[in-house]
């Protein structure tokens, strides 16, 4: 058997509020997005920014640690793994969406100082 990974660590602001419902079973899923943003120069000195927007999925007790802690704009810790899954439209289209299904989360700190990173806005999670 080959040896496989599938791991992230993204540290970035919280984009948008944490949404929590439960599953038919009972167990709690938690939704939110985090924004990464990377700075560079460049060919002509101009300075560049750019935010990776990442769509965050939190199961059980660490879904409802999720909702309790996390605000807009505040710096976050998630490590977990990618996840992609499908479903059909209402058009009979398919809409893929890729998820960073969290394992665990840590606060780092206060909202982000330019506090204008928002989140794009998502009709479906």
């Amino acid at each position: 058997m080959t040896a496989s990974l599938n791991k992230v660590m993204v540290i970035g602001s919280v984009g948008r509020p944490a949404e929590m419902r439960y599953m038919p079973s009972g167990r709690p899923v938690t939704c939110f997005s985090v924004g990464a943003t990377r700075s560079w120069n460049s060919e002509d000195g101009q300075e560049q920014e750019e935010t990776e927007w990442f769509h965050v999925v939190a199961w059980g007790d660490l879904a409802e640690r999720c909702k309790r802690s996390l605000r807009e704009n505040h710096q976050v810790y998630i490590e977990g793994r990618l996840q992609t899954r499908s479903w059909e439209t209402e058009d009979g289209g398919i809409q893929f969406r890729t998820e960073l299904v969290a394992s665990d989360m840590i606060l780092l700190g206060q909202p982000a100082a330019d506090g204008d990173h928002s989140s794009p806005s998502v009709d479906e999670w």
